[in-house]
């Protein structure tokens, strides 16, 4: 028959002590909010949309921007980010979640979202284009931050404009 393992006070505190600043994170990240980081969309109104090839380097680019977007999100410690490469709704396929009237709370939440971000980068000419950012809530809808930026500079430099926008409006404005 096997005794049950008596731990002395000793092996107690040191097993409470090495493991207990491991659970205070694991606690504290549990409260942080849920956010669904959707793939930021780009609506080209300059010139460039007519050129031969440039759809699929746009895509390249915005792959890119989503990826800087959640980087500095998942580094600020303000969100537990979701994972929405699962999500099939027409809106995110179709990259039109800007158009669809506040679809992505609800998209986000079946994901298990609190919060859904969507992004959009707006090419007016080759070298000025606008970030829009709005992040939203999913259990009421309501928009809870939405920020804007005009930068200037080629498609290169987007996903750096939209991680300043990000670090210098958005997560200033929550706190």
């Amino acid at each position: 028959m096997r005794r049950p393992l008596a731990l002395g006070l000793g092996t107690a505190l040191w097993l409470a002590l090495v493991f207990a600043p491991a659970l205070a994170v694991d606690a504290e990240s549990a409260l942080l909010p849920r956010l669904a980081v959707f793939d930021f969309e780009l609506e080209d109104v300059g010139p460039a949309a007519s050129l031969p090839g440039e759809s699929s380097r746009s895509a390249v680019v915005m792959d890119k921007v989503s990826a800087a977007a959640r980087r500095v999100l998942a580094q600020s410690g303000r969100y537990r980010l979701v994972d929405v490469s699962k999500a099939d709704a027409k809106p995110v396929t179709d990259k039109s979640l800007r158009d669809c009237d506040g679809c992505e709370t609800a998209i986000a939440l079946q994901l298990g979202a609190d919060q859904a971000l969507i992004g959009v980068i707006r090419r007016a000419t080759m070298t000025d284009y606008y970030v829009l950012i709005q992040i939203s809530d999913c259990h009421t809808g309501k928009v809870l931050d939405q920020q804007a930026a005009n930068f200037a500079g080629g498609d290169d430099g987007w996903p750096s404009g939209v991680a300043s926008l990000i670090r210098r409006q958005v997560l200033v404005s929550e706190r």
